[in-house]
């Protein structure tokens, strides 16, 4: 299994349907609000690293609100 941490940066005002949004993505684990640099930390599980590309890419970047991410991926 892959595991990622995706940060995503929301814009003004979108923080809380941004979270939402992600929560709702197949293959998210886990989404939360937070404080810093980004607005929500992602945690996607899937079979292979290009799934983790494919989820960023094709679907949290299409949800309404999110003006950029970075994806960390789990190397233990």
């Amino acid at each position: 299994m892959v595991r990622a941490y995706v940060m995503v940066r929301a814009g003004t005002g979108a923080v809380e349907t941004v979270a939402d949004a992600v929560r709702a993505t197949p293959h998210v684990a886990e989404a939360h609000v937070v404080a810093g640099d980004y607005d929500v930390i992602a945690e996607v599980e899937t079979g292979e690293m290009y799934d983790v590309m494919e989820i960023v890419a094709n679907e949290l970047h299409e949800v309404a609100g999110v003006e950029t991410t970075k994806t960390y991926v789990c190397i233990e």
